[in-house]
């Protein structure tokens, strides 16, 4: 993943965020938000990742991301 690239939108935090009683995000906020979730993700996809390849198996699983989560 560069670092320009993203694949979480904002609106949808935005909203997210809005719902938990947070009436005024600056943009600021949703941005370091969002930055925090895809690099979560990327991190975690390789511990499952990893965890199926131990496995012998190339599909990653929902099982693969709860191990990673609980590793």
């Amino acid at each position: 993943m560069s670092a320009d690239e993203k694949y979480i939108s904002k609106a949808p935090i935005r909203r997210l965020m809005k719902n938990q009683g947070a009436n005024l995000v600056a943009e600021e906020a949703v941005i370091t938000l969002v930055e925090f979730l895809e690099k979560y993700a990327d991190t975690l996809t390789k511990k499952a990742m990893k965890i199926a390849e131990e496995d012998k198996r190339k599909k990653l699983t929902a099982d693969d991301i709860n191990a990673a989560l609980k590793a």
